[in-house]
Protein backbone atom coordinates (compact mmCIF):
# COMPACT_ATOMS: atom_id res chain seq x y z
CA UNK A 1 0.00 0.00 0.00
CA UNK A 2 1.67 3.29 -0.96
CA UNK A 3 1.09 6.52 0.78
CA UNK A 4 0.74 9.77 -0.10
CA UNK A 5 3.04 12.50 -1.04
CA UNK A 6 2.06 14.48 1.75
CA UNK A 7 2.38 11.48 4.21
CA UNK A 8 5.73 10.81 3.12
CA UNK A 9 7.46 14.97 3.69
CA UNK A 10 5.62 14.32 6.88
CA UNK A 11 7.38 11.43 8.05
CA UNK A 12 10.83 13.11 6.64
CA UNK A 13 10.33 16.40 8.47
CA UNK A 14 9.62 14.48 11.78
CA UNK A 15 13.13 12.29 11.32
CA UNK A 16 14.73 16.19 10.77
CA UNK A 17 13.06 17.47 13.93
CA UNK A 18 14.33 14.17 15.88
CA UNK A 19 17.82 14.87 14.94
CA UNK A 20 17.43 18.01 16.91
CA UNK A 21 15.67 16.59 19.91
CA UNK A 22 17.27 15.52 23.32
CA UNK A 23 16.74 12.26 22.89
CA UNK A 24 19.39 8.93 23.83
CA UNK A 25 20.78 6.73 20.81
CA UNK A 26 18.29 3.97 21.34
CA UNK A 27 15.29 6.33 21.39
CA UNK A 28 16.78 7.87 18.33
CA UNK A 29 17.12 4.94 16.48
CA UNK A 30 13.93 3.69 16.95
CA UNK A 31 12.38 6.71 16.18
CA UNK A 32 13.84 6.77 12.73
CA UNK A 33 13.20 3.15 12.09
CA UNK A 34 9.37 3.68 13.06
CA UNK A 35 9.08 6.54 10.47
CA UNK A 36 10.85 4.52 7.45
CA UNK A 37 8.94 1.77 8.48
CA UNK A 38 5.59 3.78 7.13
CA UNK A 39 7.27 4.90 4.38
CA UNK A 40 7.95 1.29 2.71
CA UNK A 41 6.17 -1.67 2.02
CA UNK A 42 7.49 -3.91 4.83
CA UNK A 43 6.38 -5.90 7.61
CA UNK A 44 9.64 -5.61 9.56
CA UNK A 45 12.90 -3.29 9.75
CA UNK A 46 16.20 -3.23 11.74
CA UNK A 47 18.87 -1.17 12.07
CA UNK A 48 21.93 -2.94 13.52
CA UNK A 49 25.58 -1.76 14.33
CA UNK A 50 28.55 -3.47 13.38
CA UNK A 51 30.54 -3.91 16.39
CA UNK A 52 33.79 -5.94 14.94
CA UNK A 53 32.25 -8.75 13.30
CA UNK A 54 29.13 -8.98 14.43
CA UNK A 55 26.17 -6.74 13.89
CA UNK A 56 24.21 -5.78 16.94
CA UNK A 57 20.45 -4.68 16.59
CA UNK A 58 19.76 -1.29 17.79
CA UNK A 59 16.24 -0.55 16.79
CA UNK A 60 13.66 -3.01 15.74
CA UNK A 61 10.02 -2.57 13.93
CA UNK A 62 7.91 -5.86 13.48
CA UNK A 63 10.30 -8.18 15.09
CA UNK A 64 9.83 -9.96 18.38
CA UNK A 65 10.73 -8.44 21.17
CA UNK A 66 13.74 -10.90 22.02
CA UNK A 67 15.47 -9.49 18.14
CA UNK A 68 16.98 -6.46 19.94
CA UNK A 69 18.84 -9.15 22.72
CA UNK A 70 20.03 -11.25 19.89
CA UNK A 71 23.85 -11.17 18.02
CA UNK A 72 24.43 -11.65 14.49
CA UNK A 73 27.91 -12.56 13.54
CA UNK A 74 28.68 -11.60 9.58
CA UNK A 75 30.57 -14.35 8.56
CA UNK A 76 27.25 -16.64 9.75
CA UNK A 77 24.81 -15.08 7.69
CA UNK A 78 25.51 -14.55 3.70
CA UNK A 79 22.76 -11.94 3.48
CA UNK A 80 24.40 -9.50 6.05
CA UNK A 81 27.69 -10.10 3.88
CA UNK A 82 26.47 -9.39 1.15
CA UNK A 83 24.92 -6.30 2.18
CA UNK A 84 27.87 -4.64 4.44
CA UNK A 85 30.56 -5.92 1.17
CA UNK A 86 28.12 -3.79 -1.34
CA UNK A 87 28.10 0.06 -1.65
CA UNK A 88 24.87 0.10 -3.24
CA UNK A 89 21.66 -1.37 -1.70
CA UNK A 90 21.19 -4.97 -2.30
CA UNK A 91 17.58 -6.54 -3.24
CA UNK A 92 17.09 -10.35 -2.85
CA UNK A 93 15.08 -11.97 -5.09
CA UNK A 94 12.12 -13.58 -3.34
CA UNK A 95 13.39 -16.81 -4.15
CA UNK A 96 16.57 -16.54 -2.90
CA UNK A 97 18.67 -19.74 -1.32
CA UNK A 98 20.40 -17.79 1.25
CA UNK A 99 18.58 -17.85 4.74
CA UNK A 100 17.30 -14.64 5.76
CA UNK A 101 18.20 -14.02 9.70
CA UNK A 102 14.81 -12.75 9.82
CA UNK A 103 12.70 -15.83 9.32
CA UNK A 104 10.50 -16.65 11.96
CA UNK A 105 11.35 -13.31 13.96
CA UNK A 106 8.19 -11.16 12.25
CA UNK A 107 5.14 -10.50 14.44
CA UNK A 108 1.48 -9.92 14.05
CA UNK A 109 1.37 -12.48 10.96
CA UNK A 110 -0.27 -15.72 10.26
CA UNK A 111 0.85 -18.37 8.22
CA UNK A 112 4.34 -18.24 7.05
CA UNK A 113 6.83 -17.09 8.82
CA UNK A 114 9.72 -16.80 5.90
CA UNK A 115 10.93 -13.28 4.87
CA UNK A 116 10.16 -13.38 1.09
CA UNK A 117 11.52 -10.55 0.20
CA UNK A 118 13.91 -8.13 1.40
CA UNK A 119 15.80 -5.59 0.66
CA UNK A 120 19.70 -3.40 2.85
CA UNK A 121 22.00 -0.99 2.56
CA UNK A 122 24.93 -0.75 4.23
CA UNK A 123 25.34 2.53 6.54
CA UNK A 124 28.76 4.64 6.34
CA UNK A 125 30.64 6.70 9.31
CA UNK A 126 34.31 7.82 8.61
CA UNK A 127 34.27 6.28 5.72
CA UNK A 128 34.25 3.15 7.45
CA UNK A 129 31.11 0.86 7.13
CA UNK A 130 28.99 1.86 10.82
CA UNK A 131 25.90 -0.99 10.34
CA UNK A 132 22.44 -1.91 8.31
CA UNK A 133 19.62 -1.15 7.33
CA UNK A 134 17.29 -3.84 6.21
CA UNK A 135 13.44 -3.78 5.75
CA UNK A 136 11.47 -7.34 5.29
CA UNK A 137 8.51 -8.62 3.63
CA UNK A 138 6.40 -11.53 3.35
CA UNK A 139 4.88 -11.43 1.14
CA UNK A 140 7.12 -11.65 -2.16
CA UNK A 141 7.18 -8.51 -4.74
CA UNK A 142 6.13 -6.05 -2.36
CA UNK A 143 9.68 -4.07 -2.47
CA UNK A 144 8.54 -3.79 -6.51
CA UNK A 145 6.80 -0.52 -5.61
CA UNK A 146 9.48 1.17 -3.33
CA UNK A 147 10.19 4.55 -5.14
CA UNK A 148 14.30 4.27 -5.40
CA UNK A 149 14.54 8.31 -5.11
CA UNK A 150 12.36 7.62 -1.34
CA UNK A 151 14.87 4.89 -0.45
CA UNK A 152 17.87 7.41 -1.79
CA UNK A 153 16.47 9.80 1.10
CA UNK A 154 15.94 7.08 3.84
CA UNK A 155 19.63 6.31 3.62
CA UNK A 156 20.74 9.72 3.69
CA UNK A 157 18.42 10.01 7.12
CA UNK A 158 20.12 6.99 8.05
CA UNK A 159 23.22 7.97 7.63
CA UNK A 160 22.56 11.92 9.21
CA UNK A 161 21.00 9.35 12.21
CA UNK A 162 23.91 8.04 12.88
CA UNK A 163 26.47 10.83 12.22
CA UNK A 164 24.31 13.02 14.66
CA UNK A 165 24.73 10.13 17.48
CA UNK A 166 28.40 9.50 17.30
CA UNK A 167 29.00 13.37 17.18
CA UNK A 168 27.43 13.25 20.49
CA UNK A 169 28.72 10.63 21.66
CA UNK A 170 32.38 11.83 21.15
CA UNK A 171 31.42 15.61 22.51
CA UNK A 172 29.96 13.67 26.11
CA UNK A 173 33.15 11.74 26.06
CA UNK A 174 35.51 14.83 25.52
CA UNK A 175 33.68 16.57 28.17
CA UNK A 176 34.13 14.00 30.60
CA UNK A 177 37.52 13.28 29.61
CA UNK A 178 36.63 9.89 29.06
CA UNK A 179 38.13 7.06 26.54
CA UNK A 180 36.47 4.27 24.25
CA UNK A 181 36.40 1.34 26.47
CA UNK A 182 38.76 -0.55 25.58
CA UNK A 183 39.19 -4.22 24.67
CA UNK A 184 38.48 -6.21 27.66
CA UNK A 185 41.03 -8.58 29.44
CA UNK A 186 38.90 -10.70 31.53
CA UNK A 187 39.39 -14.39 30.45
CA UNK A 188 40.36 -13.31 26.78
CA UNK A 189 36.92 -12.79 26.11
CA UNK A 190 34.20 -9.91 25.86
CA UNK A 191 30.74 -10.54 27.92
CA UNK A 192 27.99 -7.98 26.89
CA UNK A 193 25.90 -6.33 29.89
CA UNK A 194 22.65 -6.29 28.38
CA UNK A 195 19.65 -4.60 29.30
CA UNK A 196 17.40 -1.72 28.78
CA UNK A 197 15.39 -1.51 32.27
CA UNK A 198 15.20 1.45 34.73
CA UNK A 199 17.52 -1.02 37.08
CA UNK A 200 20.13 -1.78 33.97
CA UNK A 201 20.41 2.09 33.11
CA UNK A 202 21.01 3.34 36.83
CA UNK A 203 23.49 0.16 37.40
CA UNK A 204 25.31 1.58 34.41
CA UNK A 205 25.36 4.74 35.62
CA UNK A 206 26.76 3.78 38.83
CA UNK A 207 29.54 1.94 37.08
CA UNK A 208 30.66 4.96 34.83
CA UNK A 209 30.62 6.98 38.31
CA UNK A 210 32.81 4.93 39.87
CA UNK A 211 34.79 3.39 37.17
CA UNK A 212 37.42 6.34 37.00
CA UNK A 213 38.77 6.28 40.48
CA UNK A 214 40.73 3.76 42.37
CA UNK A 215 38.36 3.67 44.85
CA UNK A 216 37.37 -0.04 46.45
CA UNK A 217 34.10 -1.16 45.17
CA UNK A 218 31.89 -3.91 46.93
CA UNK A 219 29.45 -5.82 44.52
CA UNK A 220 26.97 -7.09 46.01
CA UNK A 221 23.55 -9.07 44.89
CA UNK A 222 22.11 -12.42 44.83
CA UNK A 223 23.97 -15.58 43.01
CA UNK A 224 23.46 -15.38 39.48
CA UNK A 225 23.00 -11.76 38.79
CA UNK A 226 26.02 -11.17 36.97
CA UNK A 227 28.52 -9.71 39.24
CA UNK A 228 31.21 -10.71 37.89
CA UNK A 229 30.16 -8.71 34.67
CA UNK A 230 30.06 -5.95 36.91
CA UNK A 231 33.21 -6.16 37.80
CA UNK A 232 34.48 -6.30 34.33
CA UNK A 233 32.74 -3.38 33.21
CA UNK A 234 34.00 -1.20 35.68
CA UNK A 235 37.72 -2.54 35.09
CA UNK A 236 37.27 -2.00 31.45
CA UNK A 237 36.08 1.44 31.71
CA UNK A 238 38.87 2.22 34.48
CA UNK A 239 42.20 3.82 33.37
CA UNK A 240 43.85 0.62 34.43
CA UNK A 241 42.06 -1.20 31.62
CA UNK A 242 45.44 -1.81 30.18
CA UNK A 243 46.41 -3.93 32.79
CA UNK A 244 45.35 -7.35 33.39
CA UNK A 245 42.00 -8.20 35.73
CA UNK A 246 42.75 -11.23 38.06
CA UNK A 247 39.71 -13.18 39.14
CA UNK A 248 39.56 -15.12 42.13
CA UNK A 249 37.61 -17.13 43.72
CA UNK A 250 37.51 -16.84 47.28
CA UNK A 251 35.09 -19.68 48.12
CA UNK A 252 37.04 -22.51 46.08
CA UNK A 253 40.38 -21.82 48.06
CA UNK A 254 41.36 -24.26 51.07
CA UNK A 255 42.27 -22.46 54.07
CA UNK A 256 45.61 -23.63 54.06
CA UNK A 257 46.55 -22.31 50.06
CA UNK A 258 44.64 -18.75 50.62
CA UNK A 259 47.88 -16.92 51.54
CA UNK A 260 49.54 -18.03 48.68
CA UNK A 261 47.55 -17.77 46.10
CA UNK A 262 46.65 -13.96 47.23
CA UNK A 263 50.63 -13.40 48.70
CA UNK A 264 52.94 -15.80 46.70
CA UNK A 265 55.42 -17.71 48.31
CA UNK A 266 59.34 -18.32 47.91
CA UNK A 267 61.01 -21.85 47.56
CA UNK A 268 61.07 -24.06 50.26
CA UNK A 269 58.16 -22.22 52.47
CA UNK A 270 56.07 -25.29 52.57
CA UNK A 271 56.48 -28.93 51.43
CA UNK A 272 55.74 -28.32 47.64
CA UNK A 273 57.24 -25.05 47.48
CA UNK A 274 60.13 -26.09 44.73
CA UNK A 275 60.12 -22.65 43.37
CA UNK A 276 58.98 -18.68 44.15
CA UNK A 277 56.02 -18.08 42.59
CA UNK A 278 54.06 -14.71 42.65
CA UNK A 279 50.78 -14.27 44.16
CA UNK A 280 47.46 -12.57 42.56
CA UNK A 281 48.46 -9.00 44.24
CA UNK A 282 51.86 -9.15 42.12
CA UNK A 283 50.02 -10.22 38.90
CA UNK A 284 47.33 -7.91 39.25
CA UNK A 285 50.14 -4.95 39.93
CA UNK A 286 48.55 -1.57 38.05
CA UNK A 287 45.45 -3.47 37.37
CA UNK A 288 42.66 -4.77 39.13
CA UNK A 289 42.13 -7.98 41.76
CA UNK A 290 38.60 -9.08 42.13
CA UNK A 291 37.90 -11.06 44.98
CA UNK A 292 34.76 -12.75 43.70
CA UNK A 293 32.41 -14.86 47.55
CA UNK A 294 34.87 -12.46 49.52
CA UNK A 295 32.48 -13.54 52.29
CA UNK A 296 33.99 -16.77 52.56
CA UNK A 297 37.97 -15.90 53.67
CA UNK A 298 38.32 -16.84 57.24
CA UNK A 299 38.66 -13.97 59.61
CA UNK A 300 42.34 -16.13 59.85
CA UNK A 301 43.30 -14.21 56.35
CA UNK A 302 40.92 -11.16 56.23
CA UNK A 303 43.34 -9.77 58.70
CA UNK A 304 46.12 -10.75 56.14
CA UNK A 305 44.21 -8.99 53.20
CA UNK A 306 43.60 -5.96 55.34
CA UNK A 307 47.02 -5.47 55.92
CA UNK A 308 47.62 -5.52 52.46
CA UNK A 309 45.10 -3.06 52.09
CA UNK A 310 46.30 -0.53 54.48
CA UNK A 311 49.86 -0.26 53.39
CA UNK A 312 49.87 -1.45 49.78
CA UNK A 313 52.47 -3.89 50.53
CA UNK A 314 52.58 -7.80 50.39
CA UNK A 315 55.06 -10.36 52.03
CA UNK A 316 55.38 -13.81 49.93
CA UNK A 317 55.20 -16.90 52.73
CA UNK A 318 58.55 -17.60 53.78
CA UNK A 319 60.02 -14.21 52.80
CA UNK A 320 61.00 -11.36 55.21
CA UNK A 321 60.88 -8.84 52.23
CA UNK A 322 57.86 -6.37 51.37
CA UNK A 323 56.75 -5.85 48.09
CA UNK A 324 55.02 -3.10 46.85
CA UNK A 325 51.97 -3.03 44.86
CA UNK A 326 49.43 -0.77 43.18
CA UNK A 327 45.99 -2.54 43.09
CA UNK A 328 42.47 -1.68 42.89
CA UNK A 329 40.12 -4.21 44.87
CA UNK A 330 36.44 -5.01 43.86
CA UNK A 331 35.23 -7.39 45.85
CA UNK A 332 31.61 -9.16 45.59
CA UNK A 333 29.39 -11.20 47.72
CA UNK A 334 26.32 -12.61 48.50
CA UNK A 335 25.89 -12.17 51.88
CA UNK A 336 24.77 -9.28 53.89
CA UNK A 337 28.30 -8.10 55.14
CA UNK A 338 27.06 -5.96 57.47
CA UNK A 339 24.92 -8.59 59.13
CA UNK A 340 27.69 -10.85 59.28
CA UNK A 341 30.03 -8.08 61.05
CA UNK A 342 27.76 -7.91 63.77
CA UNK A 343 27.76 -11.51 64.38
CA UNK A 344 31.35 -11.10 64.41
CA UNK A 345 31.78 -13.58 61.16
CA UNK A 346 33.32 -11.02 59.49
CA UNK A 347 35.93 -7.71 59.90
CA UNK A 348 34.54 -4.23 60.98
CA UNK A 349 37.70 -2.64 59.42
CA UNK A 350 38.00 -4.72 56.44
CA UNK A 351 34.38 -4.15 55.23
CA UNK A 352 34.69 -0.40 55.81
CA UNK A 353 38.03 -0.87 53.57
CA UNK A 354 36.12 -2.95 50.72
CA UNK A 355 32.93 -1.52 50.86
CA UNK A 356 34.28 2.18 50.09
CA UNK A 357 31.68 2.39 46.86
CA UNK A 358 28.63 -0.72 47.04
CA UNK A 359 27.04 -1.59 44.18
CA UNK A 360 23.73 -3.63 44.42
CA UNK A 361 23.13 -6.03 41.26
CA UNK A 362 19.05 -5.97 40.80
CA UNK A 363 17.89 -9.62 40.75
CA UNK A 364 16.21 -10.36 37.41
CA UNK A 365 12.55 -10.50 39.34
CA UNK A 366 13.21 -6.36 38.98
CA UNK A 367 14.37 -6.37 35.32
CA UNK A 368 11.13 -7.79 33.66
CA UNK A 369 11.99 -5.83 30.74
CA UNK A 370 15.13 -7.60 30.10
CA UNK A 371 13.91 -10.62 30.12
CA UNK A 372 13.37 -11.06 26.23
CA UNK A 373 16.66 -9.17 25.71
CA UNK A 374 18.46 -11.79 27.40
CA UNK A 375 16.59 -14.40 26.20
CA UNK A 376 17.12 -13.43 22.43
CA UNK A 377 20.69 -13.38 23.51
CA UNK A 378 21.00 -16.81 25.02
CA UNK A 379 18.41 -18.12 21.99
CA UNK A 380 20.87 -17.09 19.30
CA UNK A 381 23.87 -18.43 20.51
CA UNK A 382 21.81 -21.55 21.24
CA UNK A 383 20.83 -21.18 17.70
CA UNK A 384 24.36 -21.17 16.39
CA UNK A 385 25.00 -24.38 18.92
CA UNK A 386 22.64 -26.60 17.47
CA UNK A 387 22.99 -25.59 14.02
CA UNK A 388 19.35 -23.98 13.54
CA UNK A 389 18.10 -22.07 10.86
CA UNK A 390 16.01 -20.07 13.61
CA UNK A 391 15.23 -20.61 16.73
CA UNK A 392 12.00 -18.02 18.37
CA UNK A 393 10.12 -18.06 21.56
CA UNK A 394 6.00 -18.54 21.03
CA UNK A 395 3.90 -15.47 22.40
CA UNK A 396 2.55 -17.85 25.04
CA UNK A 397 6.46 -17.93 26.30
CA UNK A 398 6.94 -14.59 26.08
CA UNK A 399 4.42 -13.85 28.68
CA UNK A 400 5.63 -16.82 30.74
CA UNK A 401 8.88 -15.43 31.03
CA UNK A 402 8.04 -12.27 32.24
CA UNK A 403 6.06 -13.24 34.95
CA UNK A 404 8.50 -15.92 36.44
CA UNK A 405 10.29 -14.96 39.50
CA UNK A 406 13.77 -16.35 38.24
CA UNK A 407 15.37 -16.91 41.49
CA UNK A 408 18.56 -17.98 39.99
CA UNK A 409 18.02 -14.76 37.91
CA UNK A 410 20.26 -14.66 34.84
CA UNK A 411 21.94 -17.98 35.29
CA UNK A 412 19.01 -19.55 35.55
CA UNK A 413 17.33 -17.73 32.79
CA UNK A 414 20.54 -18.96 30.29
CA UNK A 415 20.45 -22.10 31.28
CA UNK A 416 16.22 -22.70 31.46
CA UNK A 417 16.62 -21.22 27.54
CA UNK A 418 19.53 -23.27 27.04
CA UNK A 419 17.06 -27.13 27.78
CA UNK A 420 14.13 -25.71 26.19
CA UNK A 421 16.32 -24.95 23.00
CA UNK A 422 17.44 -28.36 23.12
CA UNK A 423 14.54 -30.03 23.74
CA UNK A 424 12.23 -27.62 21.14
CA UNK A 425 14.80 -29.25 18.62
CA UNK A 426 14.14 -32.72 19.72
CA UNK A 427 9.86 -32.09 19.57
CA UNK A 428 10.47 -30.33 16.41
CA UNK A 429 11.79 -33.36 14.99
CA UNK A 430 9.24 -35.82 16.35
CA UNK A 431 6.00 -34.10 16.21
CA UNK A 432 6.19 -30.71 15.10
CA UNK A 433 7.80 -31.56 11.41
CA UNK A 434 6.00 -28.44 9.87
CA UNK A 435 8.29 -25.70 9.40
CA UNK A 436 11.37 -27.73 9.18
CA UNK A 437 14.23 -29.07 11.36
CA UNK A 438 15.79 -26.20 10.91
CA UNK A 439 12.75 -23.73 12.07
CA UNK A 440 11.99 -23.88 15.91
CA UNK A 441 9.58 -22.14 17.89
CA UNK A 442 9.83 -22.65 21.99
CA UNK A 443 6.77 -23.49 23.34
CA UNK A 444 5.87 -22.84 27.61
CA UNK A 445 5.87 -26.73 27.55
CA UNK A 446 9.57 -26.66 26.56
CA UNK A 447 10.63 -25.55 29.80
CA UNK A 448 10.86 -27.09 32.89
CA UNK A 449 10.44 -24.89 35.52
CA UNK A 450 7.37 -24.09 37.60
CA UNK A 451 5.99 -21.31 36.64
CA UNK A 452 4.90 -18.30 39.26
CA UNK A 453 4.43 -15.21 39.76
CA UNK A 454 6.99 -12.65 41.25
CA UNK A 455 8.04 -13.16 44.92
CA UNK A 456 7.81 -10.41 47.72
CA UNK A 457 5.25 -8.18 45.92
CA UNK A 458 2.02 -8.85 47.97
CA UNK A 459 0.74 -5.84 46.75
CA UNK A 460 0.76 -6.82 43.03
CA UNK A 461 -0.14 -10.70 44.04
CA UNK A 462 -3.33 -9.19 45.89
CA UNK A 463 -4.25 -7.01 42.94
CA UNK A 464 -3.56 -9.90 40.63
CA UNK A 465 -5.63 -12.14 42.65
CA UNK A 466 -8.70 -10.00 42.82
CA UNK A 467 -8.86 -9.51 39.17
CA UNK A 468 -8.22 -13.08 38.33
CA UNK A 469 -11.71 -13.56 40.23
CA UNK A 470 -12.98 -11.64 37.26
CA UNK A 471 -11.60 -13.92 34.29
CA UNK A 472 -14.08 -15.46 32.64
CA UNK A 473 -12.59 -18.81 31.15
CA UNK A 474 -13.54 -20.04 27.38
CA UNK A 475 -15.73 -23.03 27.11
CA UNK A 476 -14.17 -25.90 25.83
CA UNK A 477 -10.79 -26.26 24.74
CA UNK A 478 -8.83 -22.74 24.72
CA UNK A 479 -5.84 -21.93 23.10
CA UNK A 480 -2.93 -20.86 25.89
CA UNK A 481 -3.27 -17.78 24.12
CA UNK A 482 -6.57 -16.88 24.25
CA UNK A 483 -6.45 -17.62 28.07
CA UNK A 484 -3.39 -15.45 28.64
CA UNK A 485 -5.20 -12.10 26.65
CA UNK A 486 -8.03 -12.58 28.68
CA UNK A 487 -6.08 -12.55 31.87
CA UNK A 488 -4.26 -9.70 30.84
CA UNK A 489 -7.07 -8.19 29.68
CA UNK A 490 -8.80 -8.68 32.59
CA UNK A 491 -6.11 -7.36 35.01
CA UNK A 492 -5.34 -4.26 33.20
CA UNK A 493 -9.04 -3.29 33.05
CA UNK A 494 -9.05 -3.90 37.08
CA UNK A 495 -5.43 -1.55 37.58
CA UNK A 496 -6.81 1.08 35.23
CA UNK A 497 -9.93 1.57 37.56
CA UNK A 498 -7.85 1.03 40.77
CA UNK A 499 -5.09 3.70 39.68
CA UNK A 500 -7.73 6.30 37.90
CA UNK A 501 -6.27 5.50 34.49
CA UNK A 502 -2.79 5.85 35.52
CA UNK A 503 -0.53 4.06 33.06
CA UNK A 504 2.60 5.29 34.65
CA UNK A 505 1.28 3.32 37.76
CA UNK A 506 -0.09 0.20 36.50
CA UNK A 507 3.59 -0.20 34.36
CA UNK A 508 5.06 0.17 37.55
CA UNK A 509 2.46 -2.20 39.83
CA UNK A 510 3.32 -4.73 36.71
CA UNK A 511 7.31 -4.19 36.20
CA UNK A 512 7.24 -3.56 32.58
CA UNK A 513 8.62 -0.72 30.66
CA UNK A 514 5.32 1.64 29.51
CA UNK A 515 5.93 1.66 26.23
CA UNK A 516 5.38 -2.00 26.16
CA UNK A 517 2.25 -1.90 28.20
CA UNK A 518 0.56 0.51 25.39
CA UNK A 519 1.28 -1.61 22.80
CA UNK A 520 -0.11 -5.00 24.70
CA UNK A 521 -3.10 -2.78 26.05
CA UNK A 522 -3.81 -1.93 22.07
CA UNK A 523 -3.37 -5.25 20.76
CA UNK A 524 -5.45 -6.53 23.68
CA UNK A 525 -8.34 -3.29 22.12
CA UNK A 526 -7.96 -1.80 25.67
CA UNK A 527 -6.30 1.15 23.89
CA UNK A 528 -6.84 3.33 20.47
CA UNK A 529 -4.23 2.53 18.02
Amino acid sequence: MSISYDETLAHLVHIIENLSDDMTPEARYQCLLEHLAHLFPCDAASLMQLEGQVLRPVAIVGLSPDTLGRRFPVSEHPRLQRIIDSDTPVQFPHDSELPDPFDGLVTGHQGSLKVHDCVGTRLMLDNAPWGLLTLDALEAGSMKSMAPEAFRTAIAMSNATVRMVSLINRLEVRVEQEQAVSQSLIADQVVEMIGQSTAMQSLQEEIKVVAGSDLSVLVLGETGTGKELVAGAIHKQSHRRHAPMIHINCAALPGNIIESELFGHTRGAFTGAVKDRKGKFEIANHGTLFLDEVGELPLSEQVKLLRVLQNGEIQRVGSDQQIKVDVRIIAATNRDLAVEVKEGKFRADLYHRLSVYPIHVPPLRERAQDVLLLSGYFLELNRARLGLDCLRLSEACNALLQTYAWPGNVRELEHAVSRAALKARSVVRMDRGKAGDGFVTVEPEDFDMQMHSFEGKSDTLGMLSTASKSVALPEGDAPLKVLLDNYQRTLIRHLLKQQGGNWAAIARILQVDRANLHRLARRLGLKGR
